[in-house]
């Protein structure tokens, strides 16, 4: 029996996945629907996956599931076959990345959570059986031509930034817990208006759709798939893309190029760029946008002071990172951190 758990270090299984030559796929999808026992559930899940070579990041909850994972490409049919022995998860969609090195996970994480999704609602009241209609990728675009449609992106700030649908609404917020009741207010005078909402792969909008009419809302709907599978639908179906830009991943690869348009700009000199990183100083880790030039001349840090940080000795490092609480550098959450990523006056080589 496979263990639940990994137990090699994550930089030897990357290392590993590095070289391995074996074609993989990317794949995310989710599901609201009642799980008894969620910590049963995720050890059997956790075996059947580790058993198809499944890497990845999973959540678990009372609620539903959430899946963000690789497999490798010959093992695909058969994830199908064993997703569909579940009964809420037979014919599930699964959406497949629009441009993928199937390099995107290096290790099969599943954890259990109180919610998929974290949104801080409470009230018993509210339920995931009354949600928004589904808006196919086709139907999405004939909706959005309707200058009455008020399209609203349920994404953190800095998805929003590097690509989104023209004329989308931004609910800019360093939470989705935040951004929910944020909408609802926002649109407070709008509750007889159609409302059509997206998100990355559908299950934060899926939620939102459901929130709002909770919350009074009547004509709700929302992207099927999100932008994953709208981009995939769109290039196979030969559509005009109202997306522009990229669409930020959650995983290694931090982004898939939909449109050749670059909408944001390097956080450190302002010329146009839309490419995620993580500071390279293990004490920051900060997520933000840099441009190549700034990356060759930061050593891709986000500062000047983490430039410096990467060229003291192992154990001056150390030092620094001891007791420092990295969670919000994770992303580039708060707008106001924007204006302090910026270099001093610098002149560039």
């Amino acid at each position: 029996m496979a263990s639940l758990h990994n137990r090699i270090s994550r930089r030897e299984l990357k290392e590993k996945l590095i070289q391995d030559p074996t074609p993989r796929i990317t794949i995310s999808f989710y599901q609201y629907f009642l799980i008894d026992h969620p910590q049963e559930f995720r050890n059997q899940f956790y075996q059947s996956l580790h058993s198809l070579g499944v890497l990845g990041r999973i959540y678990v909850a009372s609620e539903g599931i959430n899946a963000q994972i690789s497999i490798p490409a010959d093992q695909f049919s058969l994830l199908r076959n064993y997703l569909d022995t579940i009964p809420p998860l037979q014919g599930v969609r699964l959406n497949v990345a629009v441009h993928d090195d199937g390099k995107s996970f290096f290790v099969l994480d599943i954890k259990v959570r109180e919610k998929i999704v974290a949104d801080g609602i409470e009230d018993p009241a509210f339920s995931m059986q009354q949600k928004g209609k589904y808006a196919s990728p086709e139907q999405f675009n004939k909706m959005a031509q309707d200058p009455n449609t008020i399209i609203v992106d349920m994404r953190n700030h800095y998805e929003y930034e590097v690509g989104h649908f023209t004329n989308a609404i931004e609910i800019p917020s360093n939470t989705f817990r935040d951004q929910l009741p944020m909408a609802a207010t926002f649109l407070s005078d709008k509750k007889e208006a159609t409302i059509l909402m997206y998100c990355t792969g559908g299950i934060r909008c899926e939620k939102a759709s459901a929130y709002l009419l909770y919350k009074g809302f009547t004509n709700v709907y929302h992207l099927e798939g999100g932008v994953i599978n709208y981009a995939r639908d769109v290039k196979e179906k030969n559509l005009p893309s109202l997306f522009i830009g990229k669409n930020f991943v959650f995983d290694e690869r931090l982004g898939e190029r939909i449109t050749e348009d670059i909408i944001a700009q390097c956080h450190q000199c302002g010329v146009a760029a839309d490419s995620h990183t993580n500071c390279t100083n293990d004490g920051c880790h900060l997520l933000f946008i840099q441009c190549e030039s700034c990356a060759s001349a930061m050593e891709g840090c986000c500062s000047v002071s983490c430039r410096d940080t990467i060229h003291l000795p192992q154990e001056d490092r150390k030092k620094l990172r001891k007791g420092k609480d990295k969670g919000q550098h994770i992303f580039n959450k708060a707008k106001d951190r924007l204006e302090a990523l910026r270099l001093p006056n610098e002149k560039k080589d």
